[in-house]
Parts: structure tokens; sequence; C-alpha cells
């Protein structure tokens, strides 16, 4: 009899853990209007307690940080997650001036072979809900970080943060020209791994210069990310570790070319995956702000345009 009943039971303990929504979630959220520069890279830590859900969500939006407690439900039978009063910085606000969207987090767990994914959006409330959009996200799950421990000490050991931070001029290395055409590094095993993994479009820009200053750097928290950075599908930065420091380059728009295209490769993905940077693309007259995520699947690639000379 022992036997008979063992492995029903070894089974129900596992699909039990894997249906839960205990653990370390990562992704980026998405406003839902035309412009998908107006993303959040979101951290959210959960742990299910009898009646209720809790946890920490930690988020990144243009040049400000936050972190703060979430509490809500989790509906194990259909499994839906729902946060209640989250603060989001609304898309619209600069760093001179940010004000708050109070949202609910509703998504619902989906498990698979792969791995497992909280989908869902934020919504605001309803006198809010035509300046407060919803905001979509698909977060991942990350395994090797939901350890009992490690999840039950990022809690415990949870603190309020409010931080907007402001490069100074010691906070900018000195450019790295490339002058055209752009210097080809030859580093074969990025150059094979480029080829393999997809080249993910992720926003957009016109410029109307023939050159443009594009600058790179981590704007949260650093955990060892290292990149490189592919222009036209050709190597020109290798291997470099982001910091807070913009690295910067200037490149030359290929006229002859429809579309120029920055592609940033992932070396790794740090202590806190995937591997994320906040870029700069700054053509004179317009600066862009753009986030990027890179994972060991998929290039994060902005498309840049060279607008009609009139």
């Amino acid at each position: 009899m022992k036997k008979t009943f063992f492995l029903p039971l070894l089974f129900i303990c596992f699909s039990v853990k894997a249906q839960s929504v205990f653990g370390y979630w990562y992704g980026t959220a998405n406003v839902k209007t035309s412009n998908s520069a107006n993303n959040y890279m979101v951290e959210l830590i959960l742990q299910p307690e009898k009646n209720y859900v809790k946890g920490v969500l930690n988020y990144f939006f243009k040049d400000t940080y936050r972190s703060f407690e979430v509490k809500g439900d989790y509906d194990a039978s259909n499994r839906r997650i729902s946060l209640y009063n989250i603060p989001l910085t609304y898309f619209g606000s600069n760093s001179d001036f940010q004000i708050d969207c109070i949202m609910n987090l509703l998504a619902t767990l989906r498990v698979a072979q792969a791995g497992s994914n909280l989908i869902g959006s934020f919504f605001s409330l309803p006198d809010y809900k035509n300046t407060c959009l919803e905001v979509g996200f698909n977060f991942s799950k990350n395994a090797d970080a939901s350890k009992i421990d490690s999840v039950l000490n990022a809690i415990k050991e949870y603190k309020e943060t409010y931080q907007v931070w402001k490069p100074s001029a010691d906070d900018t290395l000195v450019a790295i020209n490339v002058t055209p055409p752009p210097n080809k590094i030859i580093n074969i095993p990025t150059e094979n791994e480029y080829a393999k993994r997809k080249n993910e479009i992720v926003n957009e820009i016109e410029v109307d210069a023939d050159t443009i200053m594009v600058g790179i750097y981590d704007n949260g928290e650093i955990d060892g990310d290292i990149i490189s950075i592919f222009y036209n599908q050709k190597l020109i930065l290798s291997n470099q570790k982001l910091t807070h420091k913009s690295i910067r380059i200037k490149l030359p728009i290929d006229s002859l070319k429809t579309d120029n295209e920055i592609s940033m490769f992932a070396e790794n993905l740090g202590l806190i995956p995937p591997n994320t940077a906040l870029m700069t693309v700054d053509d004179g007259k317009h600066k862009y702000e753009i986030r990027l995520s890179s994972s060991l699947e998929k290039n994060a690639t902005i498309r840049i345009k060279r607008k009609k000379k009139n």
C-alpha cells in the first residue's frame, strides 16, 4: 500500500508547490498606449499566508526607484491574485513633478514546464480610470531566487524606499567616439551567440541629424550586468559592465539604410535577471530615454529612422 500511494502523493506535493505564487517575480509592465517607452521594470516578492498574500514590490520608472509593501488575496482554486492600493508613478510624470496613480494588481498564475508566469495588469481605481491607464505585464518567476530563506529575508528586511537619481558631471564617462564607418570589433563567441538570439524591437524613433549620441547606463541597482552593443548587426562595444556612469557612443546614421538598429546583447543576467539598462539617444534637438531589457534569448533593439530633409 505504501508504494501504491507514494507517487500520487509526491505528484500532489509538487503540483501544489508549482501552483503557488510564493517567490520572486520580475518583468516589464507596459502602459497600454501607442508609446511603448512608458514601461516599468518590476520585481515582486510574494509570500502567501493562510487567508491573504503579502510581499514587497520594487520598480524603476524613468529615473525613479520605488519599494513598498503590498497585501492582497490569492484564490488558489483559479490561480488569481489581487493586490490593492499600489502607488504607481503616473506615466506622464517627469523628474520635476511626479504624481501617483493608486492601482490594484490583478493577475493569473500560469504554470508550464518551461516556467511560471504571472499575467495581468495594474488597474486604476474607478474615479481615475480616464487618467491612470491600464498597465499590463507578464512576470516570470526567478526559480533560483525563490528559495524560502531568500524570500522571507527579503520581506523581513524590507524598508520603504523612494529615490530619484539624477546624473552629475562625475557620472558621465568620456565619450567613446565611433567615427563612420563604425569600427567593427572582433569577438567571435559574442557574434555567434548574437546571431542565435532574436532582435526584439522595443521602440522606433525618428532623428533629425546625420549623427547621434547614444548613452547607456544602469539606472537601478548595480547587479553586475555586462553587455555588448551591436549597430546595424556589427559589434561596436564589447563586454562592458553597466554602472551609474553613462557609456557614450557617437554614431553615424547610415543614409543608405531605411532603418538603423542598435541592439543590446546580454553577456550575462547579473544578480537580478533580466539584463536591464536605460539608453539615451540624442540628435542635438531631441533626447529620447528608452528602457532596454535583454535576456539569453533576445536582444533589446531600437530602430532609428532618419527624418526626411525638406
